[in-house]
């Protein structure tokens, strides 16, 4: 069977594009992967999507969207892909225990992934005191003191989300001053249970008799190591685009975005389109990837008119 059309990933531009395809009869497959979508795990509340007065949960919003393109007719799997044959139409997705998949267009919707520090004790207490995702694991930490690291909007997030919870946070910044916005730096700024760390910059995540006791940091100011007592470390310095797969596939920028002609959706290869932060370096916000969602069902739906 040759699907009329493949969105690999189910974040809100995968989503987006299903539903659009799906109400437009092409009845897409959607593929989803192990892994959740990075905007759900770094945004647990969105206050400023349009028409919502008091916010949605981030969470909350997807699994409509899943429902809305299941109702439509869209079909979704779950597993990962692990490489994709673009040489000819119908292009080739293998995927991990599905096997080979084929369909005469594909929309990339793969997202990005949370970057590590790659510091000593990281990956090895992952799940274990360590976590890129507060909204997924802060309920542990109930009364708990917690470090974040990172000073962009992600970390913020992370901090605000974690008040509810923690006792005490501190957020570690190798600079002097976060690039966060506006909003979020005055929300967290006013949580008085928030401690600020500047020019602070992480060498080792130190371990305890159970799950981890804090983390070794090196202030860039003395030029002294100093030992940061925690039970826990929400690790926020961005994310990388999950391009892997493709495999020198398509084209990408040195950054590993994928790389779209400028005002559409379109790769180099007729019938391929990509959307949401997979090719989006410079927003990377929740509405933009919706709204390239949008625009890849829209291109890939003409392409399929014309062809």
């Amino acid at each position: 069977m040759t699907h009329k059309s493949i969105i690999i990933g189910a974040g809100f531009a995968g989503f987006t594009a299903a539903v659009y395809l799906a109400r437009a009869g092409l009845k897409p497959l959607v593929i989803k992967g192990q892994s959740p979508s990075y905007h759900v795990t770094t945004t647990m509340e969105i206050e400023y999507f349009p028409g919502f007065l008091h916010g949605i949960q981030g969470p909350e919003l997807l699994d409509n969207m899943f429902k809305q393109a299941e109702e439509f007719g869209a079909v979704v799997k779950i597993g990962d892909v692990t490489r994709i044959d673009v040489a000819k139409r119908p292009f080739k997705v293998w995927l991990e225990g599905w096997g080979e998949l084929q369909t005469n267009t594909l929309i990339i919707a793969s997202g990005t992934t949370a970057k590590l520090l790659g510091i000593p004790g990281e990956k090895d207490h992952l799940g274990l005191g360590v976590s890129t995702c507060a909204p997924c694991s802060g309920f542990f930490f109930r009364n708990k003191k917690v470090i974040v690291v990172g000073g962009g909007d992600s970390a913020m997030e992370e901090a605000i989300y974690l008040s509810h919870y923690a006792s005490e946070i501190s957020i570690v910044n190798r600079s002097d001053q976060p690039r966060a916005s506006l909003a979020l730096m005055n929300r967290a700024r006013e949580i008085t249970k928030i401690n600020w760390l500047m020019n602070r910059t992480p060498i080792e995540v130190l371990a305890g008799e159970k799950g981890i006791k804090g983390l070794k940091v090196t202030n860039t100011v003395t030029g002294q190591e100093e030992n940061l007592a925690a039970e826990g470390v929400f690790v926020a310095v961005g994310s990388k685009p999950n391009t892997e797969f493709l495999a020198n596939q398509l084209p990408i920028d040195k950054h590993g975005y994928l790389k779209v002609k400028p005002g559409t959706t379109e790769t180099d290869i007729p019938g391929i389109f990509a959307c949401g932060d997979v090719q989006d370096r410079r927003y990377r916000q929740i509405l933009n990837a919706i709204g390239s969602g949008c625009m890849a069902a829209i291109d890939c739906q003409r392409f399929l008119t014309s062809t």
